[in-house]
């Protein structure tokens, strides 16, 4: 991850920032939210991805839980696991209310991400937290459903290659429906406020 990477997030928040207005224009009384509200987006509906464990999981596991889900590589030198500690900070601060929240780690980097390096990295920061493992053919599928972008970038040797990928978190609510964007950089803090919110509107 670098510099090249937050521009390419930065413009997709705004994509998505743009996006969102559409779908908040007609509903006032809606919860203000500090990250993007995509309410009603007609993408990233659900996936059906095998996990660190090898057990094929879907959105529809974590029924009754807001799930945050982050895409990114275990060998990302500084983005990925400062998002991650950032998303086991979120979960911390939500008190008794973290056991409802789900961290996910989708890997676009299938190729040196192995399960069980990834069942090590998730550990590192919660151990609740999942990683996904798509397929090459799995991941160009869900990369284009979900609108992220991901590229590898040749380093000096054929496995010292890194990857520039979108940088922020899809957040859905506890009956599995899409509802925010969180931008990469965004104060712990302000994202639990949000997660709150998707609480008490909980079933």
């Amino acid at each position: 991850m670098n510099k090249r990477n937050a521009i390419k997030s930065i413009t997709a928040g705004a994509m998505l920032l743009g996006a969102a207005s559409l779908f908040s224009a007609c509903s006032p009384n809606a919860p203000q939210f500090t990250a993007i509200d995509i309410t009603g987006a007609d993408y990233a509906k659900g996936f059906s991805l095998t996990d660190h464990n090898g057990q094929v999981r879907t959105l529809q596991d974590f029924q009754g839980k807001i799930v945050m889900m982050f895409f990114g590589y275990t060998q990302c030198p500084d983005v990925c696991p400062t998002s991650m500690l950032e998303m086991a900070r979120i979960k911390h601060l939500l008190g008794k209310d973290g056991e409802r929240v789900q961290g996910l780690f989708v890997s676009v980097d299938p190729e040196r991400d192995k399960p069980d390096m990834l069942k090590e990295y998730m550990a590192a920061f919660d151990p609740t937290f999942l990683a996904l493992v798509p397929t090459p053919e799995q991941l160009t599928l869900l990369a284009k459903d979900y609108k992220v972008y991901y590229k590898k970038v040749d380093g000096p040797t054929p496995t010292s290659y890194t990857m520039d990928h979108t940088a922020g978190s899809y957040v859905y609510d506890t009956r599995g429906k899409l509802r925010l964007f969180t931008r990469y950089g965004t104060k712990p803090e302000l994202t639990a406020a949000d997660i709150r919110q998707l609480l008490v509107s909980a079933p």
